[in-house]
């Protein structure tokens, strides 16, 4: 069967409801690339939680790993780094939390890789149309994963999967964020905002059931999502806090932000995009979520300084990973970046072409990665001849 008619076409009418409920009535646009989906244009109601403090200031570093992190952010905290970092590597390679590298061999009989990476693409759009917060897309592909790797599931029915599943993850964010301050240790607190990437000031807008149902036309009721979410925590058995790659990102990121070199924000979206990239790719599943983000920035600082090894001692500290360690995961990130996989999946690479992305999508590496960068004893390398693109 043709991917294209793996998915009913969504008509744009059928989210008239859902727009007259909303402050703008305009007319909703088709966001997605594939006509399987459409994604109502419709602007999220004004219903952010508001939060009890100031909003913290603007952050663009992560959480460094020596003694001079600030210590007004929990997720800075020079004392419980060490700890936290090593209890998040630990659970993140638990059987219960981590997806299974073959399922579509082996539990999916109807859905494919292609068919995934649609969804995921699909996804991807809704949460950048509804404002979700990035945490939410990473925690939703992990249940996503996970259910798959579990239960065979109907294609007809694995939209309504990956709807659920955004459902959920935007909900367990936002019981996060109104935990009252006295609701944890500030221990606790700290691992949590670790685990979800999450930050206590954050305002979280989570659409209600009815717009879900809504952005996929009605394909599905209430009914049927309600149920798919139990279906799911079952399934998850409410472990519904693992780490993910977002996890990991804003660590590893100011880690690669080198001395001398003015990446700042320009670093942040590339790797974000090129980690963004790999939830698309069912071949991506296989890897930890740490060695994905850590392949991201390394990827991410072999576009922006192609001719000067990518890896270097800071590092290998931060994220426990030698380069040898990522060459896998490098290659297969650097090829989705090339769009030498998942070619025809583009949401992502629109996303990223914004201004306020800084255009990153459009960026591109060198066509390949020099052997020498992916062994471990080469660091230090600078001004290597390359050729011209």
């Amino acid at each position: 069967m043709p991917l294209e008619n793996c998915f009913p076409r969504l008509p744009g009418s059928a989210a008239k409801k859902a727009a007259s409920e909303l402050r703008d009535k305009r007319k909703y646009k088709e966001l997605s690339i594939h006509s399987e989906f459409a994604v109502p244009c419709t602007p999220r109601p004004s219903t952010s939680i508001p939060t009890s403090r100031k909003a913290a200031p603007a952050q663009t570093a992560a959480a460094s790993m020596d003694e001079d992190s600030p210590v007004d952010d929990p997720r800075m905290c020079a004392a419980y780094t060490s700890d936290i970092y090593r209890h998040l590597r630990s659970m993140e390679v638990e059987a219960k939390r981590r997806p299974s590298a073959n399922y579509m061999d082996f539990i999916q009989r109807e859905v494919t890789a292609d068919m995934r990476g649609i969804l995921v693409d699909w996804l991807v759009q809704v949460a950048e149309e509804y404002k979700l917060l990035p945490k939410t897309l990473y925690l939703a592909v992990s249940y996503i994963d996970r259910f798959l790797s579990s239960k065979a599931i109907r294609t007809q029915r694995l939209q309504l999967l990956g709807v659920s599943s955004m459902f959920v993850a935007a909900y367990v964010l936002m019981c996060f964020v109104l935990a009252k301050d006295d609701s944890f240790s500030p221990r606790t607190i700290t691992l949590l905002m670790n685990v979800f990437g999450c930050s206590k000031y954050d305002e979280i807008y989570h659409p209600s059931i009815e717009n879900f149902c809504d952005i996929t036309a009605n394909a599905y009721t209430q009914l049927e999502m309600k149920k798919m979410e139990r279906d799911i925590l079952k399934c998850l058995k409410f472990e519904m806090g693992s780490p993910t790659i977002k996890t990991f990102l804003r660590r590893f990121t100011e880690a690669g932000q080198e001395d001398g070199k003015h990446w700042g924000a320009q670093l942040e979206f590339l790797v974000s995009y090129l980690a963004e990239l790999s939830l698309v790719d069912y071949g991506c599943v296989q890897f930890l979520p740490s060695v994905i983000a850590a392949s991201a920035v390394f990827v991410a600082r072999f576009t922006l300084n192609p001719r000067s090894h990518p890896w270097n001692r800071k590092l290998e500290q931060c994220t426990e990973y030698k380069a040898s360690d990522l060459k896998e995961c490098v290659h297969a990130i650097h090829e989705l970046q090339w769009k030498r996989r998942a070619a025809s999946l583009v949401g992502i690479s629109e996303k990223y072409k914004q201004n306020k992305f800084h255009g990153v999508s459009m960026l591109l590496s060198h066509a390949e990665i020099p052997a020498i960068y992916t062994r471990s004893n080469c660091y230090g390398l600078r001004n290597l001849l390359l050729p011209t693109l």
